[in-house]
């Protein structure tokens, strides 16, 4: 499949998901955001953000799914701030909470792949955080569009969940351990159980084509399109909504890593 292909599928299966996250959080995220000042963001991810000296800094946040952390930077005192992602359910669900707060956020909605140039060279930080890298077919092509993103001087910031992860089946906490996959894996994963990941109900979804990316392919694909590695922190901490039985192992494993690149 080309990568106009998999991306347009897996658009279709996020947009068959929009409501039924509508419906579990919506409400309680307008609320929230009503509140100046509030922030859904943890201890790790606010830490690098300040380090980062976020307050007036322009940033843009890939696949920003409902905004919900985009309006946290914002909060903390960023300047101009545009969301990207794919399907236009959770741009419009974005809008909605930015409204609700008076908070001023832009978003986007497009193919990753087609971030319109008038963006290019706009931002001080480009944030990528749990869940995005997966769904990326070709992880050379998307980094390139995220450089294009950033000013000179600028940084990437990645909080993402640990490729190693993709190796083991996902279960509740108190299911042994199954590896699934090799880390070096690269077929695509083809899943029709729905995006749940909220209530963790299963539904007939649309099929959706996720990708394992090593850790070195990672930062190598940043290093190949012009960027530095700055700080680079593999850590414990669970931050995804599955792989619950990996989270208390005796023999732990990296769940998640903190990456900054600089562009030159």
């Amino acid at each position: 499949m080309r990568t106009k292909d998999i991306t347009s599928a897996n658009r279709e299966a996020w947009e068959e998901a929009a409501p039924i996250h509508r419906s579990q959080n919506q409400e309680s995220l307008i609320q929230n955001f009503s509140t100046a000042g509030h922030s859904c963001l943890d201890d790790i991810e606010t830490t690098q953000l300040m380090a980062l000296d976020i307050m007036g800094k322009d940033v843009a946040q890939i696949c920003c799914n409902n905004g919900q952390e985009l309006l946290s930077v914002k909060n903390m005192g960023a300047g101009r701030c545009v969301g990207f992602d794919g399907a236009q359910g959770f741009v419009d669900q974005a809008r909605e909470i930015a409204k609700a707060g008076n908070i001023d956020c832009e978003f986007v909605c497009t193919d990753i792949y087609d971030i319109d140039q008038q963006y290019h060279n706009s931002f001080d930080v480009v944030t990528i955080t749990i869940g995005v890298l997966g769904w990326m077919p070709d992880l050379e092509k998307f980094f390139s569009v995220v450089s294009a993103l950033i000013r000179p001087g600028g940084a990437l910031f990645i909080y993402e969940q640990h490729p190693i992860l993709d190796m083991i089946e996902p279960a509740k906490a108190d299911t042994p351990i199954v590896w699934e996959l090799s880390y070096f894996n690269k077929e695509p994963y083809v899943d029709t159980s729905g995006l749940d990941y909220y209530g963790g109900d299963t539904y007939e979804s649309k099929p959706l084509y996720s990708f394992s990316h090593t850790m070195s392919e990672v930062i190598m694909a940043g290093i190949n399109n012009g960027l530095t590695v700055e700080h680079f922190e593999e850590r414990p901490e669970h931050i995804s909504m599955t792989w619950w039985n990996v989270e208390n192992q005796a023999c732990q494993l990296p769940m998640s890593y903190t990456l900054v690149m600089r562009k030159a």
